[in-house]
């Protein structure tokens, strides 16, 4: 787990100063402000575009904060830290967070999106199938949702995840190694995933599809959940908004975020027709499906001590 330490020793340095920014931004108590964290991609970036979510705090007496993160790792290691308090994420980094103590707490999720993540190789590549992975280099995010696609993916197919080479790299660094054949295969999400098949054509051996679900999931720190729990309702309604208007003109939504992330509207386009819409309270069925989760990494050793999911559950009534 020292991976996960050297990247949480990181985040917890990028959390503080963030912390620091938002109490000189603001001038007052951190009570006041509703912090989110945010990636590139998302219902949350089209919430931060939107402005509403300003208009609706400012009449309950509060502000909002918006931090940018690179992946969910990081974001939920703001959050354990105290340097957020509301964000999302996909399935695996809350089960890793949960398991290093982060006081967070499930409150909403998306439906499943199996097409928004898969398993790609070179255009030319001699590989057929996911069996065909067995001693192939693999380039992943390690703890990321990608990398639980590729332990079922293996599972399905009768090879040891024992008998593949994982490549751990971020994104940027994934896609190079692919490019210049570094690894055999790359398992990634969208919009990298759309971005890889329109610049090299990349095949997908395997995309969620009948293997994984790949949820995104919504959560609050505790703190704010139990002090604020409306403040975590009128956020959702918000997203709940701009989610009903992502789903109807998903063009106006490419338009919107494609110069953010540097893709052009086309490629996003395409990531945003395999991602899945409504934003849904949680429920004892998808926790159930994050305990398998958390339980198939903590056979591989990945996780380092077993973990229950419904711990992290906001309740009914809170």
């Amino acid at each position: 787990m020292r991976w996960f330490q050297r990247m949480m020793a990181a985040a917890i340095l990028s959390a503080i100063t963030v912390a620091s920014t938002v109490g000189a931004s603001f001038g007052q108590t951190p009570d006041k402000v509703v912090r989110i964290g945010y990636q590139k991609y998302g219902k949350l970036v089209l919430l931060k575009g939107k402005g509403s979510l300003e208009e609706k705090l400012k009449a309950v007496g509060y502000k909002v904060a918006w931090t940018e993160f690179p992946s969910g790792p990081p974001l939920l290691e703001a959050l354990n830290v105290s340097a957020i308090d509301f964000g999302n994420t996909g399935e695996a980094p809350p089960i890793f967070a949960q398991a290093a103590g982060a006081p967070l707490q499930y409150v909403a999720y998306e439906p499943p999106a199996p097409k928004g993540e898969a398993i790609l190789v070179p255009k030319d590549s001699p590989l057929k199938s996911v069996a065909d992975l067995k001693g192939k280099k693999i380039a992943l995010n390690k703890g990321s949702n990608v990398h639980y696609l590729l332990v079922k993916a293996l599972e399905k197919a009768g090879v040891k995840y024992s008998e593949i080479d994982p490549v751990f790299l971020a994104p940027a660094d994934a896609r190079a190694a692919f490019e210049r054949g570094a690894v055999d295969a790359w398992v990634i999400w969208d919009p990298f995933q759309a971005a890889a098949e329109a610049a090299t054509g990349a095949r997908t051996l395997a995309d969620g599809e009948g293997i994984v679900a790949n949820h995104q999931f919504y959560f609050s720190s505790k703190k704010l959940l139990q002090s604020d729990p409306e403040i975590v309702d009128l956020v959702l309604a918000e997203l709940s908004t701009v989610d009903d208007w992502a789903k109807g003109d998903i063009h106006a939504v490419a338009e919107q975020i494609a110069p953010s992330i540097g893709l052009s509207v086309s490629v996003v386009e395409v990531a945003l027709k395999r991602q899945s819409y409504g934003i849904k309270p949680i429920n004892d069925a998808v926790i159930a499906d994050q305990q398998k989760i958390a339980d198939a990494f903590l056979a591989l050793r990945l996780l380092p001590k077993a973990i229950t999911v419904s711990d992290a559950q906001r309740k009914p009534g809170s």
